[in-house]
């Protein structure tokens, strides 16, 4: 049933396509919507007018809308569908249900990197520059560590990202050891559990180029990922280059992770949880999976993030409201797949 109505003649149905466009544009507008001071929908539109063209509406809801919420929902669409088309690749490209954006060690190395830059109190756009170059430099550890891999296993991979992983975070735990624990410590721990509130079109301007590009070439090349996940006779018996593939997608995968943990910080779940919706949505076909996994997960964060600045009087961090609702929902999941995840 789940496929005739997204699936037919093996496309995408125009339900499915108009559904998988849409889904962002109507969160992003609704939550545009609410917040600690609520704007009807009409004014938001008007304020998006004016921005478009140079308009002069009310000095209060323009304000309210472009300068403060349209650079946070920007930020958690580009993220949201950057993490999940990252979880998506290494869930088919280690054939583990399991896999999470971070496998490789990435995270902890951006983290690194945005808490020394804390520590030396630079500035947001100083910070996410830091720490993402500290990311991309992770995935060049990981990648020496696994060195020459002549077999085209993946297991090496995984192991030097544990070793990396490992080593990054005793290196971020030193470092908040020797913090302030007054001013630094305090701003290092919220960094760190995820927020959007430092978004700006700057922000936007400097991290996402990466993630898109990224996501581009999954995109793209997402039948291969179909292939990946099969087992290794199978897959050289395809007639692609096994060892250039799956290292395009790790490289991808990881510099979508690095950027989109370098502009809010760590943020768990989406890239496990959207990616395992997605498959009971459409299937395990990656060519359908991941462009709804776009859409789904670019909706989720938005959704997570206004949760986040409207539940309570102080805002949350993004990985407790992600952990508190993603959790109840992969339990279900699980449940109803059982032993079906492959």
């Amino acid at each position: 049933m789940r496929n005739t109505i997204w699936i037919k003649n093996g496309k995408f149905t125009k339900t499915a396509i108009i559904l998988m466009l849409l889904l962002p544009v109507f969160t992003s507008v609704i939550c545009l919507c609410l917040g600690r001071m609520n704007v009807p929908a009409a004014d938001v539109l008007a304020a998006l007018g004016d921005m478009l063209f140079e308009g002069e509406g009310s000095s209060r809801n323009y304000s309210i809308i472009v300068n403060l919420r349209l650079p946070r929902i920007l930020m958690a669409i580009i993220v949201g569908a950057g993490l999940t088309c990252a979880g998506d690749s290494f869930q088919s490209l280690f054939s583990n249900p399991l896999a999470t954006p971070d496998i490789l060690g990435v995270s902890s190395g951006t983290c690194v990197g945005a808490i020394l830059a804390i520590i030396l109190s630079c500035g947001i756009l100083e910070t996410q520059l830091i720490a993402l170059a500290f990311g991309l430099c992770s995935v060049w550890f990981t990648l020496r560590i696994a060195g020459r891999n002549e077999s085209g296993s993946i297991v090496y991979l995984v192991l030097a990202g544990v070793i990396a992983s490992s080593l990054f975070n005793a290196l971020g735990s030193l470092l908040k050891y020797t913090a302030d624990p007054q001013e630094k410590l305090p701003e290092i721990t919220y960094w760190l559990m995820g927020s959007f509130t430092g978004a700006g079109f700057r922000e936007i301007f400097v991290g996402s180029p990466l993630i898109i590009i990224g996501v581009v070439i999954v995109f793209l090349l997402r039948w291969r990922l179909n292939v990946l996940s099969l087992s290794e006779d199978e897959a050289k018996a395809s007639g692609i280059d096994l060892k250039k593939t799956r290292m395009l997608f790790i490289l991808a995968a990881t510099v979508i992770t690095a950027s989109s943990v370098s502009m809010c910080g760590q943020v768990g779940w989406i890239g496990l949880l959207i990616p395992h919706c997605a498959r009971m949505l459409v299937g395990s076909n990656n060519r359908y999976v991941i462009p709804v996994s776009l859409s789904l997960g670019a909706s989720f964060m938005v959704a997570i993030d206004t949760l986040s600045r409207t539940i309570s009087v102080i805002e949350l961090p993004i990985s407790i409201l992600t952990a508190i609702i993603g959790a109840p929902v992969f339990i279900s999941l699980l449940k109803k797949t059982r032993g079906d995840l492959r």
